[in-house]
């Protein structure tokens, strides 16, 4: 699946390899924040960011169908315990041009939130 590196690097907490994964003009749409990031290097700080935050993060699910890929995942934001998917959607080269995100409950939203917000802020990047 054309999913499985993104898998690979979101299981290790490593995205050394985001120009292998991600277009260029990557739009991640994050579950807390309305305006999409746009590009990588946006991308790059925002996963280096999301790997620190969530613990005991794994997929349960991963489903792929033409241009699109969804992978359902549990963690922990805190002391919050969340479920949420990954949508990516890949361009003509097999990159990921979009990666959405979704999270609930409400609470391990808000707790993903506060952790990102201050994760941000320390990288200058809020």
């Amino acid at each position: 699946m054309r999913s499985d590196l993104f898998r690979r690097a979101a299981e290790a907490k490593d995205f050394s390899i985001v120009s292998d994964l991600f277009a260029e003009d990557v739009t991640f749409r994050s579950p807390v924040v309305y305006k999409p990031y746009e590009g990588r290097a946006a991308l790059e700080v925002v996963l280096g960011a999301v790997v620190q935050v969530f613990q005991d993060f794994r997929y349960t699910d991963q489903i792929e169908q033409n241009d699109t890929a969804m992978l359902v995942f549990q963690a922990r934001a805190g002391e919050r315990e969340v479920q949420g998917v990954d949508i990516l959607r890949f361009d003509d080269e097999g990159k990921i041009c979009e990666l959405i995100v979704m999270v609930r409950p409400m609470s391990g939203m808000h707790a993903l939130a506060d952790e990102m917000k201050q994760m941000l802020e320390a990288a200058g990047a809020a």
